[in-house]
C-alpha cells in the first residue's frame, strides 16, 4: 500500500525546520563538538542524514527549555 506524498510529510512538517550541526551551534554559542557530544550523550535528539546530522529547531527548543534556570 503506497501513502500519498502529503502523508509521508506531515510528521516532519509538524516538527519545523532541520538545521545542521553548525548552525545549530552558531545559534547556541557552542562548539560544533559541543552539540555532537549533545547528541552522542543522547541529550539532543538528531537525525542521521548520510555522515552528517539534522536536528528539528522544535527539538533545540525542548532541550534548552528543559535545562533553563533563572538566576537570581
Amino acid at each position: 500500500m503506497s501513502m500519498a506524498a502529503s502523508e509521508r510529510a506531515t510528521p516532519i512538517a509538524a516538527g519545523g525546520r532541520f538545521l545542521t550541526v553548525a548552525e545549530v551551534a552558531d545559534l547556541m554559542r557552542v562548539s560544533n563538538m559541543t552539540v555532537y557530544r549533545l547528541i552522542k550523550a543522547g541529550d539532543l535528539a538528531a537525525v542521521r542524514v548520510g555522515k552528517s546530522y539534522r536536528i528539528r529547531e522544535s527539538d533545540i527548543d525542548r532541550f534548552l527549555a528543559a535545562r533553563y534556570t533563572e538566576a537570581g
